[in-house]
């Protein structure tokens, strides 16, 4: 099993786990996304373990090349100095390690293309890691809203006719009770309780009040022309209390009828 295999298989024994328990889904998705980190951390160290080993290869395929190289100088040196006997032994050296060089190139070269599917792999596996982690934030925002109006829909399904909203007109009721209650004491405080004599007075003094405002009016249109000046005569020969109201109104319809002739 490669290295993303046994990634992918552990990190779906999570997923599925972590489903199965139907938690928190915020505290899920979380967990989840520390579970991909964690297994990505891994992958990252065995790919630079395996890109370790791409580059010990080459190394050891780039050695095994530059002894090949050396010997065949040293057969070059022989054949020079007429000793071809060593030549031949140098050659033979050459040939050895210019073909352990070719097996290890050769060795090197699958490993590199193994290194490469395996960055690959990691790069896809990050950027699945970042999708998700973008996922998430829209997830939990869908699930908060759905909690919303799961709570709106409960609260709603709570409301029913028969409980607060019949508890606000029954309030409505008793508040409309007490304000009648207030006043009516108010009116048997006014009518039954302390001097009738000062009472019946100011009964008076309100007559007086509206008498005095009738000859305010009949004043102002005396000095307005709107009434003859005989009016003031009239006005001083006005009595006191209903009488001389009814006075006033007369007046002011007499001289009002004037006018119209």
């Amino acid at each position: 099993m490669g290295i993303f295999d046994r990634v992918s298989a552990l990190f779906k024994s999570n997923i599925n786990d972590l489903i199965s328990r139907a938690e928190d889904p915020e505290k899920m998705l979380t967990q989840i996304l520390v579970d991909m980190r964690g297994q990505l951390v891994k992958a990252k160290q065995q790919v630079a373990s395996a890109i370790a080993d791409e580059k010990r290869l080459r190394d050891q395929a780039d050695a095994e090349y530059k002894q090949a190289q050396d010997w065949e100088r040293r057969a070059m040196l022989a054949v020079q100095e007429s000793r071809d006997d060593l030549a031949k032994q140098a050659l033979v050296r050459h040939a050895e390690h210019l073909g352990h060089g070719q097996q290890l190139e050769q060795t090197w070269e699958s490993h590199r293309l193994e290194t490469e599917k395996l960055k690959n792999s990691l790069r896809d596996l990050n950027d699945k890691i970042e999708e998700a982690k973008r996922k998430k934030n829209l997830l939990v925002a869908r699930q908060r809203r759905a909690q919303a109006q799961q709570r709106i829909a409960e609260t709603m399904s709570s409301l029913s006719e028969k409980s607060a909203f019949e508890a606000f007109s029954r309030m409505e009721e008793r508040i409309e009770h007490n304000e009648r209650q207030i006043k009516a004491s108010s009116e048997i405080d006014d009518e039954f309780s302390g001097d009738s004599l000062q009472r019946d007075f100011k009964q008076l003094e309100k007559g007086a009040v509206g008498v005095s405002v009738d000859n305010q009016l009949l004043a102002l249109k005396q000095k307005m022309g709107m009434l003859p000046a005989g009016g003031t005569t009239n006005n001083k020969a006005i009595g006191s209390g209903a009488k001389a109201a009814e006075d006033v109104h007369a007046e002011i319809e007499r001289s009002a009828d004037e006018k119209k002739r």
